[in-house]
């Protein structure tokens, strides 16, 4: 990829009033043009299809055109790939509305591996860790890099238990890699940012907002052969990952609960609608290798 071409993507990542789907389009007709990347504003706006955001993007285009110099500084600040890099993880590509940019720390090497994502409640129970900690030591024996979302929970130990057993492990945010959300979790993120992987598709300084979290999901998603999830409850944002995992053609694994506990019903409700119900590592492990690169 050319610089002009990176250097135009981090800045309408940066602009507020465009979203990934906007980039995206920007990004398509640039490719078919020779690469080209002179646009205007007025320009963007009409290929990226802004509507109702036309005056905030029109605002900050201005403002980080005319401070060109603290863009570069800002942009010198991150390390990212772009969807057009050869580190590029293959199976996020293949979804809709895959991010143009992510922004890393750690080892972008890992984006090469096969993925499985575990997610789950936040509030976890004894059996929801207990069970983690019996399912990933045989996914880390077969070589495949775990996923999460660096949430409190399931997520978090998921990511420790990983590097307990000598794994890989990617977490992927939704904030920027300078922040740590939740706080309980900081020591993880900044352990993995060393020694594993944490990726977002946010740059610095982005705090969490609610609609980020879906977002993040669907990289959850995309980015693994398959998912696990492990206890949740009816409306939980595990069903959301899951759910895009469905949409995107990969495999879904459902842990069973206790009948009686709340946090279980998300997880019954999965194997109902076909998801594998998963009582140990080979139920998982005899299905995803029909995947694997």
């Amino acid at each position: 990829m050319e610089d002009t071409q990176r250097n135009l993507l981090f800045k309408l990542a940066v602009c507020n009033g465009i979203g990934n789907l906007g980039i995206l389009k920007v990004l398509d007709f640039s490719m078919k043009y020779n690469n080209c990347t002179n646009f205007s504003k007025e320009e963007i706006i009409q290929i990226a299809g802004i509507t109702t955001y036309q005056k905030l993007f029109s605002e900050s285009w201005d403002h980080w055109t005319k401070e060109s110099d603290k863009l570069t500084k800002y942009q010198l600040e991150h390390t990212f790939i772009t969807i057009l890099d050869p580190f590029y993880p293959y199976y996020l590509k293949q979804i809709y509305n895959c991010p143009v940019l992510l922004f890393y720390k750690g080892n972008i090497e890992l984006l090469k591996n096969n993925c499985l994502s575990f997610i789950g409640a936040r509030a976890a129970s004894v059996y929801g860790i207990n069970v983690v900690r019996e399912l990933i030591p045989d996914m880390i024996r077969n070589d495949f890099t775990i996923v999460s979302g660096l949430a409190k929970g399931i997520d978090s130990v998921s990511h420790q238990v990983s590097m307990q057993h000598g794994g890989n492990t990617i977490g992927i945010i939704g904030t920027g890699l300078d922040i740590c959300y939740p706080k309980e979790t900081a020591h993880i993120q900044r352990k993995m940012m060393t020694d594993q992987l944490v990726i977002s598709e946010y740059p610095n300084g982005t705090g969490p907002r609610k609609y980020h979290f879906p977002m993040r999901n669907r990289i959850i998603a995309g980015i693994s052969l398959g998912t696990c999830v492990i206890e949740a409850r009816k409306k939980s944002g595990s069903l959301i990952t899951a759910q895009a995992a469905l949409e995107y053609g990969r495999e879904v694994f459902a842990v069973p609960g206790n009948l009686f506990e709340a946090q279980s019903d998300g997880c019954h409700g999965l194997i109902q609608e076909g998801a594998k119900c998963t009582t140990c590592s080979q139920d998982i492990l005899e299905e995803i290798h029909l995947f694997s690169i």
